[in-house]
């Protein structure tokens, strides 16, 4: 049950068909061009809802006629911001021309429609007005299964469920992302390859798969993508880019490095042949790259990868700028995996420095608050705790000064110190700094909302180690049912809580039956999500075996035994037996 620190929280970021390949503070962030709302028939005379349904305003309906809008009901002004199609993707949705339904037009002035709206929502979610953006959604969600009950399955119909998918998975309902998810792929399994947007669609598919930790159909929507798209520009497009990035997350993710590695190589030789080895559009797959490596302990080859992005940074913006500091931050890492603390906690402090004096970012933005939160981290491991401490103090009188004490924001920070005060065994304190962080969450989200779950299983954690194991054993039965409905019942959060529980439990006194059980069920949602040979694994297979052994069940101890023999050698370094 160790803890780490942790990062911010935020909303989760999607990408379009189109790559974003530049680090900043808002590295990676893209929208999609697409909203919420439902087609009348073929001919896009569409209804749209545009603002939500409260109890001082109406639907305001627009109708697509004669190439021309007119609004009906409640003239309310929505904001529409830039816009998120770039010139290729206009060039795309030329060259698809003919295949829609719809005509060009009308599909241009659709995913016009698609991206305001999704601009719409997004606004709510970050002005903080939540419940807005639940009742527009769920407007637009019985609209669109109205016309889906009528028989309407349809391109125009998968990318109104993709986006009110998005939206529910910025708000965090897990949980009804998996049934929109399931009722879109009954929709895009019945549509061609050469349906304009269905790239897209399939690309958020595989990011959302890959979220709610369902590798296997994220890897069949990634793989789609990449076939149409080899299909329409051929195997070198850099339209390719995202997919593979995609795939090459989730095979890291779940033990396939081999593979992930291969994906990565892909991306950037594609790159690399349409912008050129000093393109900053190379940063994205070489940082990914360079994670990985070091992920599978090999920093000497991901050095080389970072050193790269390094020195493209340099050549474009000379060393004092901000995006050198993140490259630096980058290094930093390797510097850890090779054990070299000293040049690493040198190369955060510089980092941090290169950030303040170019004005890159604000104090309080989150590449700046990561790298606080790194270097504190390294600090704590090499017994520098105070040190530590007093960045992640600093941390968080910079969120309650920009954004007021007690913002939901401030919760993370106070995670982390509690972690902090928990390694230096000042349980008390850790108790004290989780208690008013959960206090904070419980005024701010429902009962039931999933991210009331992180400081409450943190704080069953340090009950446990205060031997209050009655109070942390009701908490930790509380986040295993919060997190069964929002993320489902065989996820990697279900897990870890369960994981929580039976160590508590194990105190207890709990029927050993019961408790084996529980690690069975642990087991099998680490082997799916992080597969059979992942240190999780591993630790879990251990406990199994000592269950095993005090029941005296040998016929189904000594296979796995011979398992964790065989892994004994792969964890030598860091499993103690």
């Amino acid at each position: 049950m160790a803890t780490s620190l942790l990062h911010s929280p935020s909303f989760n970021n999607f990408r379009t068909g189109q790559v974003c390949l530049h680090m900043h503070s808002s590295q990676l962030q893209k929208s999609i061009a697409s909203s919420c709302f439902y087609l009348r028939n073929r001919k896009c005379n569409m209804k749209l809802y545009m603002v939500p349904i409260t109890s001082n305003s109406r639907h305001c309906v627009l109708r697509a006629t004669s190439g021309s809008l007119e609004v009906h009901g409640t003239q309310e002004q929505t904001q529409v911001s830039s816009g998120v199609l770039d010139r290729d993707n206009s060039q795309r949705s030329e060259e698809l021309h003919g295949i829609s339904t719809l005509p060009l037009d009308d599909m241009n002035d659709f995913e016009r429609q698609l991206e305001e709206l999704f601009e719409e929502i997004k606004t709510m979610i970050r002005m903080g007005n939540k419940n807005e953006a639940l009742d527009l959604l769920k407007a637009n969600y019985e609209g669109v299964k109205e016309q889906m009950d009528a028989g309407s399955r349809g391109i125009e119909e998968a990318a109104i469920l993709d986006t009110i998918a998005l939206g529910y998975m910025a708000i965090g309902d897990f949980k009804m992302v998996g049934s929109l998810l399931d009722m879109l792929n009954e929709v895009v399994d019945g549509l061609k390859g050469d349906e304009p947007l269905l790239d897209s669609i399939l690309t958020h598919m595989g990011s959302m798969y890959s979220t709610l930790g369902k590798s296997e159909k994220s890897m069949l929507a990634y793989m789609r993508v990449l076939e149409i798209l080899e299909r329409v520009y051929g195997s070198d497009s850099t339209f390719l880019v995202t997919p593979l990035l995609g795939m090459a997350k989730v095979l890291g993710s779940v033990g396939k490095a081999t593979k992930a590695i291969e994906s990565y190589h892909r991306a950037i030789a594609i790159l690399e042949l349409s912008k050129g080895a000093e393109s900053e559009d190379l940063v994205v797959p070489l940082f990914g790259l360079g994670n990985l490596l070091i992920k599978e302990g090999r920093a000497s080859d991901a050095k080389n990868h970072i050193v790269r992005i390094l020195n493209i940074y340099k050549k474009l913006y000379g060393e004092n700028d901000g995006r050198v500091g993140i490259a630096m931050c980058s290094l930093a890492n390797v510097k850890c995996a090779e054990g070299n603390a000293d040049e690493a906690i040198n190369l955060y402090r510089s980092a941090l420095q290169v950030f303040k004096d170019s004005g890159f970012m604000e104090l309080d933005d989150n590449v700046m608050e990561k790298t606080r939160i790194d270097l504190a981290e390294l600090l704590h491991a090499v017994g520098r705790g105070e040190e530590g401490r007093e960045l992640l103090r600093e941390c968080l009188l910079i969120t309650e000064k920009y954004k007021g004490k007690e913002h939901p924001s401030s919760v993370a920070h106070l995670i982390n110190l509690a972690t902090s005060y928990s390694r230096s065994k000042d349980f008390v304190e850790a108790e004290r700094l989780l208690r008013t962080s959960l206090q904070i969450m419980m005024r701010t989200v429902g009962p039931d909302d999933q991210s009331i779950t992180f400081p409450m299983l943190h704080l069953a954690v340090i009950l446990y180690k205060l031997k209050q194991d009655e109070e942390a054993e009701q908490l930790a039965l509380e986040v295993l049912r919060i997190r069964e409905n929002a993320f489902g019942k065989e996820s990697l959060p279900v897990g870890e809580a369960l994981d929580c529980l039976v160590s508590i439990q194990t105190r207890l006194g709990k029927d050993d039956q019961e408790l084996l059980k529980l690690l069975q069920r642990v087991l099998r949602i680490q082997e799916r999500e992080l597969g059979n040979e992942s240190l999780e694994v591993t630790e879990t297979l251990k406990k199994i075996v000592f269950y095993l052994d005090k029941l005296g069940l040998k016929d189904e101890k000594f296979p796995l035994q011979r398992r964790l023999s065989q892994l004994r050698n792969r964890y030598k370094q860091t499993v103690q037996y």
